[in-house]
């Protein structure tokens, strides 16, 4: 047996051959306009804890609030976001990158339309596992 054959598969992270979905934040949510967004989900683990693919938005804010097993680490790359917390603002454009924390609440507002590259982490919990 080669053991090359035992290792997965690299995967690209490209649109080609993917369907996008579109959507729009829900209007509860909604700060400022009401953007289209458009995600090409390119993976998922076999556990479902992994995510990642292609994101783009039109300009417009919406509050978010990440569940608390839930990350989410992504590279922009064109346009300009924000991530407004209550007590602190992170901005990133072209070739910058972000991290949403688990747990964090607050407001996401795209600057100018963009398309980031993303990767959520969501750690399914144990059975009987304190979250403490």
């Amino acid at each position: 047996m080669n053991i090359s054959s035992l290792r997965p598969a690299a995967i690209a992270v490209a649109t080609t051959g993917i369907e996008p979905e579109f959507d729009r934040p829900r209007p509860e949510r909604l700060v400022n306009g009401n953007p289209q967004r458009t995600t090409w989900n390119v993976y998922a683990n076999p556990s479902g804890e992994v995510f990642a693919g292609i994101w783009s938005s039109e300009a417009g804010s919406w509050r978010i609030e990440m569940g608390p097993t839930e990350d989410e680490f992504f590279f922009v790359v064109q346009g300009r976001c924000r991530l407004i917390a209550e007590d602190s603002i992170a901005e990133a454009g072209p070739g910058q990158s972000l991290v949403i924390p688990a747990g964090f609440k607050g407001t996401f507002e795209v600057v100018e339309a963009m398309t980031k590259h993303y990767m959520i982490v969501d750690r399914k919990q144990a059975a009987g596992r304190s979250t403490l």
